[in-house]
């Protein structure tokens, strides 16, 4: 038989499976339309909608009391030294619990965050795996403890026991100003920053390390077979993918900062007076303040306190903004693009 090139048929050109195929659109079609689909789409689009309504109704309802005592207010709401809500007129403002509440919240994000990766990258990278499940066990189990359980053991061992290292702060770095100690008993934001930190350390190692679990394995093998140490491989490829992840861990543990109010109340001596020291006793945050007070409040000491609450609830919204904005920045780090 002759199957010279010249009598040979030419193969058929390639087509489109998808466009050829009728029943793709058939089931395309059909799933579009299955009432279960309905269902589901219905309940997820309610189930946004609905908690848009719930986070407009807190803020419509806050807004709204804080109108009414502010209104009243004799003070500057905030740059006043002083909480009188109770008093006829009322005299009272945000000053000192705003600066409480941050800078125990940023001396709790420096000391927790630095921590909480650098063991997400022992359990997930160095720690062999008899040990790193034990280990990841512990810190689950310290992220159910309740705050007042972190509170009690703040004012029973953790106050005492930072004497000697405000001590020691005061003899080496008390010329700042910042990290001068007068004496006393070591109740302060340093104190509460501390704590703090250690109630968000699960939080923030639990997400990182979920994060670099989802690390790509081949670019991790690649840097490998160029020769990366086992610290550039983290560098180069661990890092980058996990940092929006890291960035989310971080500010579910700045969440929890700002709102803590028992351990803060537990730990902390307040006082309406911003001192230059942190580690002077004094000071308040938004959350302690409204534990402490609320019990003892009138209509309008409580409409004040919610006022207080509000801008609260505004600075959680915009840490929050921030942080989307700095993760969508960083689209190509994150796990979906990897």
């Amino acid at each position: 038989m002759d199957i010279s090139p010249s009598t040979t048929a030419p193969p058929p050109p390639p087509q489109d499976l998808k466009a050829s195929s009728p029943v793709s659109h058939k089931a395309a079609s059909r799933g579009a339309t299955r009432p279960g689909d309905r269902i589901f789409l219905g309940l997820s689009r309610g189930s946004g909608i609905l908690l848009l309504l719930i986070m407009a109704a807190i803020a419509a309802f806050l807004t709204y009391r804080a109108s009414i005592v502010l209104s009243e207010n004799e003070g500057n709401f905030l740059t006043t030294f002083e909480w009188d809500a109770n008093s006829i007129p009322p005299v009272f403002g945000i000053a000192v619990l705003a600066f409480g509440t941050v800078i125990s919240s940023i001396i709790a994000m420096l000391i927790a965050v630095p921590i909480a990766v650098g063991i997400a990258l022992f359990i997930t990278h160095y720690a062999p795996r008899k040990l790193s499940g034990p280990i990841a066990y512990v810190i689950d189990l310290l992220a159910a403890v309740p705050s007042i359980v972190y509170g009690l053991w703040g004012a029973l061992f953790l106050v005492p026991h930072l004497t000697g290292f405000y001590s020691w702060l005061n003899d080496y770095f008390g010329w700042t100003g910042i990290l001068e100690w007068q004496g006393g008993a070591p109740r302060s934001l340093l104190t509460v920053g501390i704590l703090l930190a250690i109630m968000i350390l699960p939080i923030i190692t639990n997400v990182s390390r979920e994060v670099f679990k989802q690390a790509p394995q081949m670019h991790q093998e690649a840097a490998l077979a160029l020769g990366a140490t086992r610290w550039e491989v983290i560098r180069m490829s661990v890092l980058p993918f996990g940092r929006s992840g890291i960035i989310s861990a971080s500010m579910l543990g700045l969440g929890r900062a700002l709102g803590e109010t028992m351990a803060v109340a537990t730990v902390l001596s307040p006082s309406f007076l911003i001192n230059t020291s942190i580690l002077d006793p004094g000071g308040g945050t938004f959350a302690q303040n409204i534990a402490s007070k609320f019990s003892e409040a009138t209509v309008q000491g409580r409409d004040a306190l919610i006022a207080s609450g509000l801008v609260l609830f505004v600075i959680t919204l915009v840490v929050n903004g921030a942080a989307r904005a700095i993760i969508a920045r960083r689209k190509e780090y994150s796990g979906a693009n990897a």
